[in-house]
Formats: structure tokens, sequence, C-alpha cells
């Protein structure tokens, strides 16, 4: 058999399999004898198998339709928006005939229950993911990308220097999130990264190139050094890879603006890399076979053992990324065994050739860098469309592979045949125990044991001796208060009686007073059951002997049924147990293999974001690469989105290296095996390159510098200039002061917090001087002959304790006590005392204190005593810090008044900005204390609501098709929403904020299955990218809102309204 052969008939062998599969998810049908049939019947038609299938199960009892969307309800409310739309599409794909969708929903619940207790995930969800993923591709294939987006730099060069010791990250120059995911993942190897870095072009590459090969590799592999080398040694956050990228655009012939796909990336970066490498070593190596490292590094070898038509044949092939099929198993081991194995592989076993076909695969040579695509999308024929599983896959940090090795293929195959045996017993055991766990014969099924215990209950129920319906008075009025009697019975009718426990009381009497308070009860406006009616149903009639017999059989019952089911579920975990024992013998674990990086997808079939998992052997963690972002992560959040089954993120692509062989992660130098780090890393040329680019960056930053310097002293100039001419204003306007002026003041003068001291005795000024000059009174009668140094000490306490009492009150936001003065927010940060005693004096020392004697004399006292205090008793530079914390708090606090308000007044695009930067000041603050802010959860919810606010009103404007709503409704999303959305992501632990996300990012998933005008489908795939990145690097922002000047009384009073009205739910956020 030639190997042509054998490639048709593997190919053909996976087109049937397709077909099974593809035919299984269109009809729930689970039986694979019946999906043959149907092809057979059909030819291999699609639709004529679904109708052969359609048929042949139209007797299947239906369900009704009010039931089923009963049943099949998503309970995730994450979820809600999603399906609310995409159920209806998804009905109208299946045609009008609604006789053929009630079969076709009637043949899948059985399957959908078991997959849901499986999976988590309801065959439900998974139809609206299809067709979501199906509409873009639909989009993508009629339309072309107008506009990609760009990642904007700092115009600070500081932010965007790079801390040390912390990778680079690379920019997005355009929808290249899958560049930076891959190209990360190889620089670092260092195996990989050496021989990138000390690639030499041939001597030939002087003369023109021979080849086009030659004409567009050679480049590349010198753009690429380029950009490893920055990796290495750049002083920059991130870098741009735009060289690189320019030269793979012609290769892909797509538009610049198009995702690539990850796999394919890969594939075509391997082969220029080789073809790149296999130049070199023909020059190196003339007349020998040349070894190409780039092989050696990625590719290995299986070993073909198969059956054709009875035919034994061996073949040995190569392989680079080995691609697995992710439908229908659970993690990467089951993934394995099934690419393993094609086909009918019995007579693979026998000494007699049968006429069944099959092969497997044993690796004779595995590759240094094994690396495993996850086939996550397929094309669904049945709606012509790409989707993109997300099921649930599961793979270790460290995957042993002796079991797929050729020199361990009679062991594997003992053990498999092992493992297939007790998987048979395994299933007649679990087939078992579902009948004890789902006992009846109508739709509803119940555990035996509990229906065994709902018998007994009923049978020990105290009796009734009459029907639930007959002691029900009809002729009363439904709300009636007052009792009707019911009309005297006739002569020849009889009531029924019902014997009580003491043997007295007519059964007339009995009945005419369970009337009356039955007719009494109001069941729309009382919570309270009737003290007669029995909770539950009972038996009319049963006796003591009946009751005896019937407990002793159902107690004696119930207890075998739990015995049963317990030594059920004990030989299924053995079972289990010991299947996953069945390769942890060490003479099976000699083949280790490290999980090294993890390429992650999110979003749909052809549009959203990738980013990479890479493990930090040297630091021993896991580290995120997002584009610019480069963070630390962990083992669980790698496994939460790489997984599956958690949003729309799982991985793509495994790549795992050999743990054997350390050189590929270690930093040496291969000829003097001294190790290196840095631009020690990097030949002569490239560090010059570095050097150089690196140069170009400082200059950067002192040029920046430079300017900042200048426009500060601008600015001081003109606070200077302003400053002046309010003076010379001020000398005019008042009278001169007959008060001589100390030579002390005019060289230092005061410079008084804002909120402390003002030019005009209104504002904070005013309240401050009355809450003064009252403590000054109040010192003053206490004390009528003590000198103004004495007055002064005297009030200061007053004053004092005044505020220390305000602190220590327990008060509800509506009434926060530190709005009314700075001290008050000292006390409760525990603020040192020598800032809080000068803050107070400075109260004392305003000039704007009250005009008669006393006060000023006071004022006098407290302004020498100020120029007293020396600099070593009080730090300013932590006086100063302690009062900018003030401000911020005051700021923070102004910024929230706003943005609650104008959230209450439902104006949520002006309040979003306040809602924003009120967070992120309030965060910056808690993080020195938790009493310096205000409650975080709180914030955090509003922002949280306005955003989904606006994403609704955003969506409403899209869906009405006219072109001016829809370009505002965009345009809310990209100038407000999306550029929030980092904010929301970047601390995950909120779960809430997580969810409001996934929220915002399904509803515009939803539209994608929806008919519209072309012209909205290219705003819509243009828009859905941005909307899917998952970035939490802040691209561009917007600038704090300017705020009002509020006086301290009128802010706390406005606060206070703002949070009594929260307090009352007079706003229209819910859940809060």
């Amino acid at each position: 058999m030639t190997v042509e052969q054998n490639v048709l008939q593997q190919h053909s062998q996976k087109h049937q399999q397709t077909l099974l599969n593809q035919l299984r998810e269109v009809t729930g049908t689970t039986d694979v004898q019946l999906l043959q049939q149907a092809l057979q019947v059909s030819n291999g038609d699609l639709v004529e198998a679904v109708a052969f299938l359609t048929e042949k199960n139209a007797k299947v009892p239906q369900q009704d339709e009010a039931t089923y969307y009963q049943t099949a309800q998503i309970t995730n409310d994450r979820y809600i928006s999603v399906g609310s739309q995409a159920d209806t599409n998804v009905i109208d794909l299946t045609g009008d005939d609604k006789d053929d969708l009630q079969r076709a929903i009637a043949l899948s619940l059985e399957e959908s229950n078991r997959a849901f207790r499986e999976t988590g995930i309801t065959d439900e969800e998974q139809a609206i993911s299809r067709v979501l993923e199906a509409s873009i591709a639909e989009n993508k294939a009629s339309l072309k990308r107008t506009h990609t987006e760009v990642w904007s730099d700092s115009p600070n060069p500081h932010e965007r220097k790079r801390m040390e010791n912390c990778p680079v990250g690379l920019k997005n120059v355009g929808n290249t999130c899958w560049f930076s995911a891959v190209i990360q993942s190889l620089f670092n190897l260092l195996e990989f990264q050496r021989l990138v870095l000390h690639y030499s072009p041939p001597a030939r590459m002087q003369d023109l190139p021979r080849n086009q090969k030659e004409h567009r590799n050679l480049p590349f592999m010198q753009e690429l050094r380029h950009l490893f080398s920055l990796l290495v040694g750049s002083k920059r956050k991130y870098v741009d890879p735009s060289g690189a990228v320019e030269i793979l655009k012609d290769a892909f012939k797509s538009s610049e603006s198009q995702q690539q796909d990850v796999s394919e990336f890969t594939h075509k970066l391997l082969d220029w890399l080789e073809d790149a490498f296999q130049i070199k070593a023909e020059e190196d190596r003339e007349g020998e076979k040349p070894k190409n490292p780039m092989v050696e590094l990625f590719y290995g070898r299986f070993l073909a053992v198969g059956v054709l038509e009875g035919k034994k044949f061996e073949n040995t092939e190569m392989f680079g990324q080995y691609p697995l099929q992710v439908n229908g198993f659970k993690d990467l081991h089951e993934c394995l065994e099934a690419a393993m194995i094609e086909g009918e592989i019995e007579s693979l076993h026998s000494a007699e050739n049968s006429a069944k076909s099959g092969q497997e695969h044993w690796f004779t040579e595995l590759p240094p860098v094994l690396t495993f695509e996850l086939s996550r999308f397929e094309f669904n024929q049945a709606l012509g469309r790409p989707e993109k599983i997300h099921n649930k896959l599961e793979f270790p940090s460290m995957l042993y592979m002796d079991r797929y090795m050729d020199r361990n293929r009679e062991i594997t195959r003992i053990k498999r045949e092992e493992i297939r045996r007790l998987k048979e017993h395994l299933t007649v055991l679990q087939q078992r125990l579902e009948r004890y766990l789902s006992y009846g014969s109508g739709p509803k099924r119940f555990p035996l044991a509990d229906v065994l215990q709902y018998a007994m209950e009923f049978a020990s129920s105290k009796p009734v001796c009459t029907s639930p319906v007959e002691d029900i008075d009809t002729t009363a009025p439904p709300g009636g208060t007052i009792a009707q009697l019911p009309p005297p019975a006739s002569a020849g009718e009889q009531p029924d009686a019902c014997v009580s426990a003491e043997g007295s009381g007519s059964g007339l009497q009995a009945s005419q007073q369970q009337q009356q308070r039955v007719s009494i009860h109001k069941p729309f406006t009382q919570s309270r059951v009737p003290p007669d009616l029995p909770m539950h149903p009972a038996p009319r009639h049963i006796t003591e002997e009946e009751l005896r017999v019937l407990e002793s059989c159902l107690h004696r019952w119930r207890s075998e049924v739990e015995n049963d089911t317990r030594d059920l579920q004990a030989s299924i975990s053995r079972i289990h147990r010991t299947i996953e024992l069945m390769y942890s013998d060490k003479s099976m674990m000699q083949v280790p293999y490290r999980l090294h990086a993890v390429l992650v997808h999110e979003g749909q079939a052809n549009a959203g974001h990738y980013w990479a998992y890479i493990y930090d052997r040297h630091h021993q963690r896991w580290m995120k690469y997002n584009d610019i972002a480069v963070t630390k992560s962990s083992w669980e959040e790698l496994v939460r989105d790489s997984f599956g089954g958690y949003r729309n993120a799982s991985a793509y692509c495994l790549m795992y290296i050999d743990d054997k062989k350390p050189f590929l992660i270690q930093e040496f130098d291969k000829e003097t095996g001294q190790m290196l780090s840095g631009l020690d890393k990097l030949p002569p040329d490239l560090k010059v390159f570095v050097e150089a680019d690196n140069k170009l960056f400082e200059r950067e930053m002192e040029e920046w510098d430079a300017l900042q310097a200048r426009k500060l002293q601008q600015e001081k100039l003109a606070l200077a200039a302003a400053a002046a001419a309010a003076a010379a204003a001020s000398v005019a306007v008042q009278p001169m002061s007959t008060e001589p002026c100390s030579p002390d003041n005019t060289a230092a003068p005061q410079h008084d917090p804002e909120y402390m001291e003002q030019q005009s005795p209104s504002g904070d000024s005013k309240h401050l001087q009355e809450d003064t000059e009252r403590a000054i009174s109040k010192a003053a009668a206490e004390h009528d002959e003590k000198s103004p140094e004495a007055l002064l000490n005297t009030a200061m306490k007053v004053e004092y304790t005044r505020l220390l009492r305000l602190a220590q009150e327990d008060t509800p936001p509506e009434r926060d006590y530190r709005l009314q003065h700075v001290i008050v927010f000292f006390i409760h940060n525990e603020a040192p005392k020598k800032i809080v005693e000068r803050t107070l004096l400075m109260q004392f020392a305003d000039r704007n204190l009250g005009f008669d004697e006393r006060c000023k004399s006071i004022m006098k006292v407290a302004r020498a005593k100020l120029e007293l205090i020396k600099p070593d008793e009080v730090n300013m530079e932590e006086y100063e810090m302690w009062h900018q914390d003030y401000r911020i708090f005051r700021e923070t606090s102004v910024f929230l008044l706003i943005g609650l308000e104008l959230f209450m007044k439902k104006s949520f695009v002006e309040a979003l900005m306040y809602l924003i930067y009120a967070y992120q000041y309030n965060k910056e603050l808690l993080a020195k204390g938790p009493y310096r802010g205000h409650d975080e959860e709180l914030i955090a919810h509003y922002r949280r609501e306005c955003l989904l606010k606006l994403n609704e009103y955003a969506a409403a404007l899209f869906e009405t098709g006219e072109e001016a709503k829809v370009n505002t409704g965009l345009s809310i999303m990209n100038d407000l929403v999306v550029p929030c959305l980092p904010l929301l992501l970047v601390d995950e632990m909120e779960e809430k904020d997580m969810v409001a996300v996934e929220d915002m990012r399904n509803r515009w998933c939803s539209y994608l299955g929806q008919e519209m005008e072309p012209n909205l489908q290219e705003k819509l795939t243009d828009f859905l990218p941005k909307l899917l990145d998952c970035s939490t690097e802040i691209k561009s922002f917007h600038e704090p809102p300017k705020l009002p000047s509020y006086s301290t009384l009128e802010l706390f009073e406005r606060f206070g309204r703002v949070m009594t009205s929260l307090t009352m739910g007079r706003t229209p956020a819910d859940g809060r």
C-alpha cells in the first residue's frame, strides 16, 4: 500500500467521522449504528440523513412547548440577554415546520440533560454560541474591514519605561495580538532565543536573493533578530513589532486588520525559520547532510501501524504541531488516545487478518518542544458556518508521554485493553446506578430512596375523612370577612362525619365550623395557611395493621436501596481510581514534558483576542503576556481562562518542553558554559542596535522632563502674577491696617490650606470662623480673667473635644463629619499629634477671625505660636502630605456627589466620568487606610450600573438602524464604555464587575445572529474586536472633569441629601 493511498483512506475516514459528529449534534441521536445507517441510506447527504432520522423518530412523544421552555430555561443571569434574542434565531433556522421542531426537541431532551450534568453547559447555550459564531464568519467573508484599532502611546515616556527585571511587552499595531502571543511564547524558549539572536545571514546574502524564499525569509530573520534583541535589553516597557509584522502581511494575503489564526501563523513562522536556517546549514556544511536546528527543536516522528483491507502496513512520518480534536473529550490524554487510534484496529492485535481497516500512531522520536493544536474551531455543515467549541478540556502541567511511545507499544496495548474492560464494567455500573437515582417511567424521575421516603411520609400522615374539595365553601365571597353559614341540610341528607380522637362532636357541627374558618381566610391578603387544612395529602382510610406492615416494608426497601446505591458508587469510584493510576508506575513516567506556554483565545469563531501564559522557570511562577501588559499570574488563573467552559476563553495551543533537557530554558553561553543575562546575551551587532535605541529613549525622557520643567516654571510665573494682582486689588479695597507688621510674617508667609482660610469671610472661612468664635466664647465664659494665651489653650481644648466627639460618633454615610472638618478626618486616620495640633492652631490664627479685641488677641497669640514652631518639631512634608490627602478626599467626595446626582437624574453620559474618577481616587485613598475614603462597594456598584445603562442605551440606538442613532450609539461605546472596561477587568477578584462586562459583550454578540443591513454588519464587525479585547491596559482616557467649588457646609449638606436618597431607594439602580 502506498503512502498516498493511506492518506486518502485516512481522509475518507475522518470525513465520515465528521459527518457522524454533525449528524449527532443536529438530531440529538446518540446511537452510532443508527447514524451510520442514515448516512448509508442517504449516500452521505446530510440533509437526507436528517430527514431519515426525523421520520424514524416521529413517534417519539412530543413535549409541550411551554414545558420545554420552562425546562430549558437558562438559569444564569449572565446569559439571559443573549438567550432571549438568540433563541428566536435558532428556531427560525429550523424552518417553518413546527412538527419537525417538536420532534427535534423531544429527541434532544435526554441528551441535553446528560450533557448538562457532565459539563454544566446546556445544549441551548452551545447552540446559541454556534449561531453567533457562524454569523461572524459570514460577516467576515462578505465584508472588508475598513478600520484597525491601534494602540496609542502615552505622551509621557516615563509611563512607557520598563521596570527592573520585568519582561518587555509587544505593542498591538492593529489586531496583532495573535503575533504577540506566539512570539512571546517562542522568545521565552531560551534555546530558540539563542538560535535567532546568533543567526548570521549567509555570505551570499550580500548579492541579490536567488529566489522568492530568500527574498522574503532573510529580511524577516533580520527583523526578528532586532525584535528579540529589544525584548532582551530594551529600557522600554513594550516595543513595536511593525517591521516583522509588515513582512508577514503579504504572506497571509489578507487585509491588514484581519485577525490571524494562531496555528496558521505558527505554521507559517516555523516554515520561514526552517527555510532560513536551511539556507545557512547548506552553506556551512557543503557536501554533508545539513542539520536544521529548527527541525531538531520542533519536529518529531511517529510510526503509523495499520491495516487496510486486510493488508498490514507501517509508515514513518514527521510531525511538527500535533493536531488534537477537543469535541467529546474531557482531558488531554483522552484527546491523545483518540488521535493515536483511527478506525477499527482489532485486526492489528490478532493473528488473522480481517477486512477491517484502521491504524495506530506510535511516537518514535519526540521533539524537545512538543506543541499541540487544540481544534476548537470546526465547520458546522448543518448551518454552513464555522463555530467555536467551548467545551471544558483539562490538561496537566506535567505530561508523561511514555504510553504513546513505540518502545512501550505492547505494554500500552495491554493497559488499553484493561482500561477498555474496566470502562465497559463502569458503564454497566453507571447504568445500574442511574436506575436508582432516576426512578420512574414518566418524563420526571426521582431517586428511588426518596420515592420510598415520600411513600412512607404519605402513609404516616394523619388520615382525613373528607375529600379535599368537599370542605370548601364556594358560595362565600372571595374577600369576605363575615362567616357564611351553610343552609340547613334536608332530612334526607346525611353529611360526612369524622370521628375525632376523643370520640365526641357531631359531623355537622365540625363541618360548619370548618366552613366558617375557611370563608374568613383571605388568600390574597393573608399569607397564613388555615390551621385545619393538612400541610400534605394523606390517606383517607388506613388501619394500624396496614400502616405497620407498610412502614416495615418501606423501611427495609429504603435501607436496601441505600446500601445498593452506596455499593455502586463505591465500585464506580474504585474503577475510576484504578483507571487514573493505570499509567502511574515508574516505568511509564520516564518521558516527562513540562508545560511551557498556553495560548488562549477569547471570543467567537472569527473575532476575539489572543494572549499567552508562559512559565517563568527562574522565578517559579506563571506570567501573563497580553500585548503590552506583562503581569504576574497563577496556575489558578490559567486554569480558569484556559480549560474552557468559563466565559468564551479557552486554550488554543499548548507548548510542552522536554523536562530532561534544561538547556531549552537556561541562560548560558554554549561555547563557554557561562551564565548570561541582559545585554551580555546579545552578539556585538545587536548590542549596538539596542544601546542606540535605549539612548533614543533616554533622550526622549530628557526632552519630556525639560518640557515639563518649562511648563511648571510658566505656571509658577502665572500664579505669581495672579497673586500679585489679587494682592494689589485687596490693598486698594481694604482699609489700611493699624497693626504693626512682623518682619517674619513678610519673609515667610503662612500657606494655609484653602479649606482652613480664604480671602473673604464667606464660604468655608465663615463656617470655620463661627466654630472658632464659639469655642473662644465658651472658653471665656469659663475663665473670664485669663490671659489671651490661656484663653487660646482652653479654646483649642474646647474645639478639639467637640471634633473628637464628632469623630467618635457612629454615623451613617449621610452624616459624614469628615466633610465638616479636616481634624475629624485626621482623628479617623490616626494622624500624628503634632499634625493635629498645628492644624488646630492654624484655625485660630485665621486673619478673618472676629473683630472684637479678645478674638484679635487670641489670633495674634496663635500666629506667634506658629512662628515659634521649629522645623524639627513638625515635619512640614508630612504635614503637607496629610492635608493633600484631605484635599483628595474632598475632591473624591465632590466627584461622587455630582456623579450620583447625575445618575439619579438619568444623565448617565455625564455621570460616568465623575463616577469613574471617584472610584479611582477613592481606591488610592483606601490603599493608605480604610477610613481615608468612602464605601468602595457603593462607588463600584454605581460605576458598574452607569456602564450597563449606557450599554443598554447604545444598544437600543443601534437597534433602530437609523444612521445617525447608530453612529451615536457606537460613539458612546467607543468613547465612553470600551475605554472603561479595563478598569472593571483589572481587579479580577471583583466578580460583579466581570459579570457586567460579560453582560455587555453578550448583548452585542447577540446581534450577530440577526439579519441586518450590510452597513450595520460592517460597523458591528468593526466594533466587536474592541469590545472583546481582554487587555487590562488603559490605552487612552478622558481628563477628569472640572469640579465646582463648594463650601464645607454646602458639600456636607448636599452629600447628605444624596446619601439619604440612596438609602430611601429613590435611584433607578437595583441590587444595592
